[in-house]
């Protein structure tokens, strides 16, 4: 699956990017703010996520930001079965952040995650984020109050994440307002 946003190219990641890809979530600052991590760090999986029963259902995609030097990989966003739930999970690389392409990935993903029949989607987020906190909300998440122990792959010991949830049903919800443009995507 591709997805084209408005400044960036969503794509799946080939697999002479992973090694590029878990140098981006080895970040301290990103790896402890992750309660999800879609890319393992055992590449012999990840060079082959396509190979997962799920990966069409549940799309893991890097996210390029298209120029006239090419298209660096900035990040990377994807949804993941969690206990019967779509999980969204994305990382920016920190040169990257608060530009608002975690944001526009996010938006243009959910949007995609309504054409593939989601009905929900679940985030949750670490306590001590509050950037995280501030990009569902954008997208239109709302907080149910729970929260649950999570692990990341940086904090040492599980910590408390709040849990997020997102309705993709109903006439002109997609997130962020408005609806879909079918434009946005092709598989």
């Amino acid at each position: 699956m591709f997805i084209r946003s408005e400044r960036l190219f969503l794509r799946p990641g080939w697999p002479e990017e992973w090694a590029d890809m878990l140098a981006l979530i080895d970040d301290d600052q990103i790896g402890r703010d992750l309660p999800q991590v879609p890319w393992s760090r055992r590449l012999e999986e990840d060079r082959k996520p396509a190979s997962r029963a799920d990966s069409l259902r549940h799309p893991q995609l890097v996210i390029t930001l298209p120029g006239a030097q090419g298209s660096p990989l900035i990040g990377a966003v994807g949804l993941v079965d969690v206990a019967g739930e779509a999980e969204l999970g994305m990382c920016i690389a920190r040169g990257q952040w608060n530009r608002g392409f975690g944001t526009e990935a996010a938006r243009a993903l959910l949007n995609l995650a309504r054409t593939l029949g989601h009905r929900r989607i679940v985030s949750h987020r670490f306590m001590d984020s509050p950037a995280s906190a501030r990009v569902l909300a954008k997208l239109g998440f709302a907080q149910t109050g729970e929260s649950a122990l999570r692990c990341s792959p940086v904090r040492v010991t599980p910590e408390r994440a709040a849990r997020y949830v997102l309705s993709l049903t109903g006439p002109g919800n997609c997130p962020g307002g408005g609806d879909a443009d079918p434009e946005m995507w092709a598989a």
